[in-house]
């Protein structure tokens, strides 16, 4: 007792045990190092079954590449979708860290039923006999097969809506110190990212390849389950957000109350407004931005249960002012789903020869990640530092800046892309291999490296920017949700990329003329084409972006000594 009144706790927060967290005792860089840990067993978990599922699915249970790839692109974007559903329930019901547990052991039995069926033949399609059309799976075994891929989905939706929030927790945003750690945590949790799925399409892939896919599930199933007591050894060092209730509500409460006060007499809902702001004597009175939104302080006469506080007003503004920047970061993320495409099918064309080694095309997802695991502490140790002392401010590159560099890099890569591909075509004509797709063009692959090194540096400038961004720019009781935004974006950005190839093919392939992205092998593509509209696009989404990032203004940081 004489030892919890010599401490303070930190208010808000709770142990593990759902106790009051001490300050000395709870948070702080070590419990957020346990998170750092986990994310790189947990990525290494995801990224094994994500990086080949294409060909587990076709070559084992006999689906189409069309199906296949089809059921790859559901997987994943309803894997980065349900991290909503994550960061809601960390917001309003659970703490982070139940949300984390309860969703590893739903990855965890996930796994394990992917990596049976994979281990037992029995619960495989037949194989495949000569002359004859496969069987693709179906019944029972397709039914197995879905579950476990959803129940993965689940887990890592569960996971990374709570995980980075999570470890953010852990350090004080009322000091400068903790707000630069704080600012370290998110370079190296996306440090930690790469660095696990660098080991999944290294060395997890190769043994998927040579010793079987069982084998891959297998090294996943067993990476999710150590992760569980990794995230255990540090409980008596975690301090956990207490939950607050839905924000969605918030957030509903606070538009309906608007928009019916907006139906009755303007006149006296200003009044009401005013006379409300001088009832709390200038304490918390509404901002003038969106100042529609003031509406919804006033009494309402027709409904009481919907009145809002200005509180819940502000954070609502917080969240809307918000969406905008989210918006614009998807068509970077459309850029980067370019990588797992056409630019593997780019490199594929050309002399993947490494000395005596020959490289998987596939394998170019290696360059993002090698660019991301250097440039991260190389940011962290040296950029940031040297802007601080420049600019003489807290954070050196604000989070905007940061995402802005980002897009800037985005737009660089698209023409990078373009300018290889014309180069790659070039060579094919004066080769005389135009028609003939069988023989590599004698063009090094790491033309291609290129576009994969700015569009890895665009991912970590951006990413771990928007991670930053809305977890310091929304309130405390929106926290997880709105950092899930950050994987939601991911998930817009493969969808678009999709629509966007649709729609080109559509567009161009009427009357005549043949469609950009089609033909009898890539040389028929007009795939430089393509690259230069991305490149556009990019250009007019920066414009956009520029728009409301200028008119942004950050929320005010509340400094405490100690």
């Amino acid at each position: 007792e004489l030892e919890q009144n010599q401490m303070t706790r930190w208010e808000g927060y709770v142990n593990w045990r759902n106790k009051h967290a001490l300050k000395g005792r709870h948070g702080g860089m070590i419990a957020a190092s346990f998170i750092l840990v986990v994310e790189i067993l947990e990525s290494l978990a995801y990224i094994t079954i994500a990086s080949n599922l294409v060909l587990y699915l076709s070559k084992y249970m006999h689906m189409s590449l069309f199906k296949s790839a089809n059921n790859v692109t559901n997987f994943m974007g309803t894997a980065f979708l349900l991290t909503l559903l994550g960061g809601f329930l960390s917001d309003a019901f659970l703490t982070t860290y139940q949300v984390y547990l309860i969703s590893a052991v739903i990855e965890f039995l996930g796994l394990i039923v992917l990596t049976v069926q994979a281990w037992v033949p029995s619960l495989q399609p037949p194989t495949c006999e000569p002359n004859t059309p496969c069987n693709e799976v179906t019944g029972g075994k397709a039914a197995m097969l879905y579950a476990g891929l959803y129940l993965v989905a689940l887990g890592v939706g569960g996971i990374k809506g709570s995980l980075p929030a999570h470890g953010a927790e852990q350090l004080d945003e009322n000091t400068p110190s903790g707000r630069r750690q704080r600012s370290t945590f998110f370079n190296y949790f996306v440090f930690c990212l790469s660095f696990g799925a660098l080991i999944a399409v290294t060395f997890v892939v190769w043994i998927a390849d040579n010793k079987g896919w069982e084998w891959g599930f297998g090294i996943s199933t067993i990476s999710i389950f150590v992760s569980i007591p990794v995230f255990l050894t540090g409980s008596t060092t975690y301090r956990s957000k207490v939950p607050s209730g839905s924000p969605i509500a918030t957030i509903l409460k606070v538009l309906v109350a608007t928009l019916l006060n907006s139906c009755s007499n303007n006149n006296s809902s200003t009044v009401v407004v005013e006379e409300t702001a001088k009832e709390i004597k200038e304490i918390e009175v509404p901002t003038n931005t969106l100042k529609f939104l003031n509406r919804a302080v006033g009494n309402n006469h027709m409904c009481s249960s919907i009145e809002c506080t200005v509180e819940q007003v502000e954070d609502v503004k917080i969240v809307l002012k918000g969406l905008p920047i989210f918006g614009c970061t998807i068509m970077l993320n459309c850029c980067l789903a370019q990588l797992s495409t056409f630019s593997v099918e780019q490199a594929a064309t050309m002399d993947t020869k490494l000395g005596s080694l020959k490289v998987p095309p596939a394998s170019l997802s290696v360059f993002p990640l090698i660019f991301i695991v250097t440039l991260a502490p190389i940011y962290d140790h040296i950029i940031i530092p040297f802007f601080r002392k420049v600019t003489k401010t807290e954070m050196g590159i604000t989070h905007l800046q940061r995402i802005g560099m980002g897009l800037v890099l985005s737009i660089i890569a698209m023409a990078v892309a373009a300018l290889v591909e014309v180069k790659r075509k070039m060579v094919a004509f004066h080769s005389g291999l135009i028609d003939d797709a069988t023989k590599p063009l004698p063009i090094t692959f790491f033309w291609v490296a290129l576009q994969y090194l700015f569009l890895g540096s665009a991912d970590l400038f951006t990413f771990a920017g928007m991670l930053e961004f809305f977890f310091t720019e929304t309130p405390i009781r929106m926290r997880s949700l709105a950092t899930s935004l950050s994987w939601v974006s991911l998930a817009m950005g493969y969808y678009l990329s999709s629509a966007i190839v649709s729609i080109v093919n559509s567009i161009t392939g009427n009357g005549s003329h043949k469609p950009w992205l089609s033909g009898a092998n890539l040389n028929h593509y007009h795939l430089e084409r393509f690259y230069w509209l991305m490149c556009v696009l990019s250009v007019l989404n920066f414009i956009h972006y520029l728009f409301w990032a200028l008119k942004y203004k950050y929320k005010e940081t509340r400094t405490t000594t100690g």
